[in-house]
């Protein structure tokens, strides 16, 4: 759900310094916060100044704060405070935000074998917080426990099961090897390197390793499931306290060093995020100062908004952005009757798309949708399979009741998943089910909470199976700023799981299975967004998957906050990394 420059164009890493230059603004700097989209043009406050206490809040509990063990950008953005991957994004406003740059490595990887190993060095004197040195080993025991424990850890992305060499299904992870080697395709030959081999080239490898499952976890220190209660630092903030499910408090690592970090500020003494705040509040607060930040980054509701876009004051206070996503119903091709191609081509004519943009706010949180590839990810490419017709705002059902007459259901029930914490989500599939309605599908909804959402229920085979889940309300977000990055996890039949599974469609098309192994393996960039965005079509011609809206954000600026950067690398959020209190 996360994250787009082709790698062999990355460019040296550079201090954060230089990007967040002085209080007084200056070039690629906006000072003040009297300006809609400030903070996609540049850095909104920019500030070296240290102290306070910087407040975030979250409409719920995320599904775990374990870098290795969780799937929402807003977490991989957050984690990054406490947890180092080899490789991270450098912040920066709008496509900017897109720079890869080295965080726990020294450099970008080295490739060899024609892109099949790819070797990185660690910085020599990174510390945990409780002082003890981060070794080569500790990343690659990160990544087994995250990847192959998945009966333990089941809610990240699991490229590295899918892609290092040795695994055909033998090794099962650090808490069931008995022989405590580990995957022989991760070679450690010193405390500071760490060689990763794969069982074919992956030309965006140093994308793959930004992902928070290669922040460094010391297997002496692992709880499993419940490291994400005392998670061991290796960012410049810390563990201070967490009370499950209402507040978690971070303070200053004294163990971190800018001289081993050249990304990271340490300005706030104090991060605070407090848990299952409505979204009303956490508005209300934003305006006036008492939280600095919604950590969702999903923008604010459908009453704040309206009177935000009606108080020109209140509206130059805001950032509407893009953010590399797409909202969509995922189309169960495995739950009669979307089993059957004509079924679920007439969902794609019937549902309607303007009364959906209705409910999630209007064309300022996207324009609608016709592609899986959202516009600002590389290789979209703009056609429609289904086009809609309207007579006024009456969406023409000709098509979409010739393909149901095709399939042969009849009247049918059916349900249809959304998220209980998210309103925009829920109002979304309302209009889903009002749209069925008309064809003779009748579907009721079952909400459940974002911590749970994809562990227990969406995407889960034997629920959807056994509640007869039909349709799935989703929004996704790239893991990385490529066709690749967007695709891989909600197309390929491969990253099917029974748990943390997010091809909600259970598809497992083998050419598609097929293009994107071949696409990934070219190191020609051109010829990737090509693969990409062949596809896209091919996915639309299986119709798994209903595209609603292009996502747009809306959020609100806190006057009080400082360094605000909106960064198409994580969604279109705020880049969390040197936030700070303006004094």
């Amino acid at each position: 759900m996360r994250r787009s420059v082709p790698v062999a164009a990355v460019a040296a890493i550079t201090s954060a310094g230089l990007l967040l230059a002085g209080c007084s603004g200056g070039k690629g700097s906006s000072e003040g916060s009297g300006e809609a989209n400030a903070a996609t043009k540049g850095v909104v406050n920019a500030s070296d100044a240290k102290g306070g206490t910087v407040t975030y809040a979250l409409s719920d509990a995320p599904e775990s704060f374990d870098p290795g063990n969780t799937y929402y950008a807003f977490i991989y953005n957050f984690s990054r405070l406490y947890a180092r991957p080899l490789t991270t994004f450098k912040p920066g406003p709008g496509a900017k935000g897109n720079e890869l740059v080295p965080d726990l490595a020294e450099s970008m990887g080295k490739p060899s074998d024609g892109g099949k190993t790819w070797t990185y060095k660690i910085r020599k004197g990174v510390k945990y917080d409780d002082g003890t040195e981060v070794t080569s080993q500790d990343v690659k025991y990160a990544v087994e426990r995250s990847n192959f424990a998945r009966d333990v850890l089941s809610l990240g992305p699991n490229y590295f099961q899918q892609f290092l060499k040795d695994n055909d299904g033998g090794y099962k992870g650090p808490y069931k090897d008995k022989s405590k080697a580990g995957l022989k395709s991760i070679e450690t030959p010193d405390a500071q390197t760490v060689v990763f081999h794969l069982k074919k080239p992956f030309a965006e490898f140093d994308y793959l390793v930004s992902a928070p499952q290669t922040a460094p976890v010391p297997q002496a220190k692992d709880k499993g499931a419940d490291y994400t209660k005392s998670v061991l630092s290796t960012g410049s903030y810390k563990f201070e306290s967490y009370a499950e499910g209402k507040k978690l408090t971070l303070v200053r690592n004294p163990q971190w060093s800018a001289k081993t970090d050249p990304l990271r500020k340490q300005l706030p003494d104090k991060i605070v995020l407090n848990l299952k705040v409505a979204q009303s509040t956490i508005d209300k607060d934003l305006k006036s100062g008492n939280t600095l930040v919604d950590l969702a980054g999903r923008g604010v509701d459908g009453q704040t908004q309206a009177q935000l876009l009606t108080d020109p004051k209140e509206k130059a206070n805001t950032d509407n952005t893009l953010g590399q996503r797409l909202v969509y119903t995922a189309l169960n091709t495995k739950v009669k009757p979307f089993d059957n191609i004509e079924c679920r081509k007439a969902v794609q004519y019937a549902i309607d798309k303007k009364a959906v943009q209705t409910s999630l706010g209007g064309p300022i949180r996207g324009e609608l949708a016709s592609t899986v590839l959202p516009t600002d990810i590389e290789g979209y490419q703009k056609y429609d399979l289904y086009p809609q017709k309207y007579d006024g705002d009456k969406l023409d059902l000709t098509e979409a009741k010739k393909h149901w007459d095709k399939c042969g259901a009849g009247k049918t029930t059916t349900t249809i998943l959304a998220r209980n914490d998210r309103q925009d989500e829920v109002d979304a599939a309302t209009t889903v089910i009002d749209s069925l309605k008309k064809i003779g599908v009748t579907a009721k909804i079952q909400s459940y909470p974002t911590s749970k959402y994809f562990s227990d229920y969406a995407g889960v085979p034997k629920f959807n199976k056994k509640n007869n889940v039909g349709l799935i309300m989703m929004q996704w977000g790239s893991d990385f700023p490529t066709g690749y990055g967007y695709l891989q996890q909600i197309l390929n039949g491969k990253a099917i799981s029974q748990s943390g599974n997010t091809n909600l469609s259970e598809l497992d098309d083998p050419e598609i299975n097929k293009l994107l192994d071949s696409a990934i393996a070219n190191t020609d960039k051109a010829a990737r967004e090509k693969a990409y965005a062949e596809i896209d079509k091919k996915t639309m011609e299986q119709a798994a998957i209903v595209p609603l809206t292009y996502f747009k954000v809306l959020m609100y600026r806190s006057p009080k906050a400082t360094n605000l950067v909106s960064t198409s690398a994580f969604s279109g959020q705020y880049d969390y990394l040197n936030i700070g209190v303006k004094k």
